[in-house]
């Protein structure tokens, strides 16, 4: 049977089997296929893959994998020494902008926090998670890796920790978001954009009290939330700037 050999390297191995990790794959086959069908079968999705090098050679995902192939795949190009890099998509055009699965709610909330257009709804699909993420260029977060396998994502992101705090922290390094935060920028609610409005024109809407200890109010322009700097934004500029400077 033909075989062709695999070694993923980096943050990679965290899709593969305890006994398959950091070492050379020899992977069987007896079919025709492209090394993004091959590599996706041993459980890494292509939207976490940067670069592809078989046999010292920059490959795109369509090359179709031959006997005694050596392949190297890597999660960041950047750092690797080789000429006639070949990229896999093109580079995030303009501002970071996302789209995250049903079990990202929170950290939604934290992107907008920090400046990021970010969709997201407990009860977008599948399908339609891929096809916005395409079609609008969204970076697709999520906990669903079958997710990023999906042919129309191109810009992807398998998020590890699973607490909340820490997956905003993970986010920011993965895609150098510090440099980039605009606080409240966006509604924590709907994603909405948030602007200054007199007091007068909100205190009717507020809990009892608050307009007696506050000045400066914002609303959010498709919702009509109303923000003002509480115990609540005081927390949430805490964690940002917690974040920004780790």
């Amino acid at each position: 049977m033909k075989k062709a050999s695999f070694l993923f390297e980096g943050e990679l191995n965290f899709f593969l089997p305890r006994i398959q990790k950091h070492r050379v794959i020899e992977h069987p086959f007896d079919w025709q296929a492209s090394i993004k069908d091959m590599i996706e079968s041993l459980g890494v999705p292509h939207a976490e893959i940067d670069l592809l090098v078989v046999n010292g050679q920059s490959v795109d995902f369509s090359y179709v994998v031959q006997p005694d192939d050596q392949i190297q795949v890597y999660p960041i190009a950047h750092d690797i020494q080789l000429s006639n890099k070949i990229a896999l998509r093109p580079p995030f055009p303009g501002r970071h902008t996302f789209i995250l699965d049903q079990h990202l709610g929170r950290l939604a909330a934290y992107l907008r926090m920090m400046g990021f257009d970010t969709l997201y709804r407990n009860d977008y699909h599948d399908e339609e998670l891929a096809y916005v993420s395409h079609h609008e260029n969204r970076i697709l977060l999520t906990r669903d890796i079958g997710l990023l396998k999906r042919s129309l994502v191109i810009y992807g992101y398998y998020v590890r920790e699973t607490n909340r705090q820490k997956q905003l922290a993970e986010i920011t390094r993965r895609f150098n978001l510090q440099g980039n935060v605009q606080p409240f920028k966006h509604c924590m609610k709907c994603n909405g954009l948030v602007e200054r409005v007199a007091k007068e024109t909100v205190e009717h809407e507020l809990p009892e009290g608050t307009s007696q200890y506050y000045d400066e109010f914002h609303r959010c322009t498709s919702c009509n939330q109303v923000y003002w700097k509480g115990a609540h934004h005081q927390r949430m500029q805490a964690l940002m700037n917690q974040i920004i400077t780790m």
